[in-house]
C-alpha cells in the first residue's frame, strides 16, 4: 500500500470525525422526541465511507442505503441540511419529507434510499449514462452484506461487468442484517470469493483500516477512469449501535457486550490517530483543536434545526412524484 501524506491523513480523520461526532451528538438528543425518522447510525463503520469518497471526484456520483449519513457527509454533503432533514424542516435536503434514510443531494452527487438493494442498480445507471455521454466519471454503490440476497444485485454486477460500466460496488459487511449473522443467512466462502465468480475483480479490505479503503478505491477508481469495468470491495466493519435506533443493544441475544466492546477496540478513528502519531508529534493538539471545532460545528446545526420552519402545508405535493 502507497505512504499516504500527512495532510490526506488529517483530511481522513476530519471527515471520519465529523461523521462520529454528528452522528452521536443526533443519538444522544434522539430520544427526547424531536426527530421523528427512523435512524440508522454508522458508528463504527466511518471508515468505509470516508476511504471511499476521498478517492472520488465531485462529479462522481454515490448511491447509498438507509445507513447513508456517512456516505453524504464523507461525498460533501451538508452538516446543516442534514440535521434539518432529521428534524423534519424546510431547509432538510429532502426539504423535510425524506427523513434520515433519504438524504440526497444535487450538489455533491450522494443519493440514498431505505429500500433493500434498491439504490444498487441505479448505480449502474447512472454510469450507464456516464458511458453514453463520454464522461469519466464513476459511480459507487454503497450497501450491506444482506444486500448480496437480493436478486437485483447479481444482476446489477452481470449488467455492468456485460456493458463494462465504470461503477465501484462497495459492500459494507457488518456481518448483521438487523439481529441475524451472516452465519445464518449465507454460505461459509467469504463474499467477495463467491462475488468473483461473476466474472468481476474482487478484493476483501479492512473496513476499519481507512488508508487501505482510500488506497484500494483510489486505485480502482483512477483505473475506471482509463478504462471503464466495475470492481467490487468487501470492507469489513462493524456497527456499534442497533440496527435502527441511537441505543446499544447489548442485551439482545443476538450479539453480546464482548463483541461489542471487541470491535470499539478496532476504532477506525482511534487506529488512524495511533498510525499519525507514530509520524507527527503534533497529532495530540491538532485532534484535540479540531474535534472542539467540530463539536461547536455540530451544535450549532443542531440549534438552527430546532428554530428552523417546519414545510408549509401548501408545499407538500410539491416535488412528489
Amino acid at each position: 500500500m502507497k505512504t499516504l501524506s500527512i495532510e490526506l491523513k488529517k483530511r481522513l480523520m476530519r471527515d471520519m470525525l465529523l461523521i462520529r461526532i454528528a452522528e452521536e451528538r443526533l443519538a444522544e438528543i434522539y430520544p427526547q422526541g424531536e426527530m421523528r425518522t427512523p435512524t440508522h447510525f454508522s458508528i463504527g463503520q466511518e471508515a468505509v465511507s470516508v476511504g471511499v469518497c476521498a478517492a472520488l471526484k465531485k462529479s462522481d456520483a454515490v448511491f447509498a442505503s438507509h445507513r447513508c449519513h456517512a456516505a453524504y457527509l464523507a461525498k460533501g454533503g451538508d452538516l446543516g441540511a442534514m440535521v434539518q432533514e432529521l428534524f423534519g424542516r424546510a431547509a432538510g435536503s429532502c426539504r423535510g419529507r425524506g427523513g434520515s434514510a433519504h438524504l440526497a443531494s444535487g450538489a455533491c452527487n450522494m443519493y440514498a434510499a431505505p429500500i433493500l438493494g434498491a439504490m444498487i442498480p441505479v448505480s449502474v445507471g447512472a454510469a450507464l449514462s456516464f458511458a453514453m455521454d463520454k464522461k469519466k466519471n464513476i459511480a459507487v454503490a454503497f450497501f450491506g452484506d444482506a444486500a448480496l440476497e437480493e436478486g437485483v444485485f447479481a444482476e446489477s454486477v452481470n449488467f455492468a461487468v456485460v456493458k463494462k460500466l465504470p461503477v465501484l460496488f462497495v459492500c459494507e459487511n457488518n456481518f448483521y442484517s438487523t439481529h441475524t449473522h451472516i452465519k445464518y443467512r449465507q454460505p461459509g466462502r467469504p463474499i467477495y470469493r463467491r462475488v468473483r465468480g461473476l466474472g468481476i475483480e474482487t478484493v476483501r479490505i479492512d473496513g476499519n483500516d481507512v488508508c487501505a479503503v482510500y488506497d484500494r478505491a483510489k486505485r480502482y477508481s483512477d483505473t475506471m477512469r482509463r478504462d471503464p469495468r466495475p470492481y467490487f470491495m468487501e470492507c469489513v466493519t462493524y456497527r456499534y449501535r442497533e440496527h435502527v435506533g441511537p441505543l446499544f443493544d447489548f442485551e439482545n441475544p443476538y450479539r453480546s457486550k464482548e463483541e461489542v466492546m471487541q470491535w470499539m477496540r478496532k476504532c477506525p478513528i482511534g487506529r488512524l490517530k495511533k498510525s499519525l502519531s507514530a509520524a507527527w508529534p503534533g497529532i495530540r493538539w491538532w485532534y484535540e483543536d479540531c474535534r472542539a471545532r467540530l463539536e461547536d460545528e455540530v451544535d450549532a446545526a443542531v440549534r438552527s434545526a430546532r428554530l428552523s420552519p417546519w414545510p408549509q402545508q401548501k408545499d407538500l405535493l410539491r416535488d412528489v412524484y
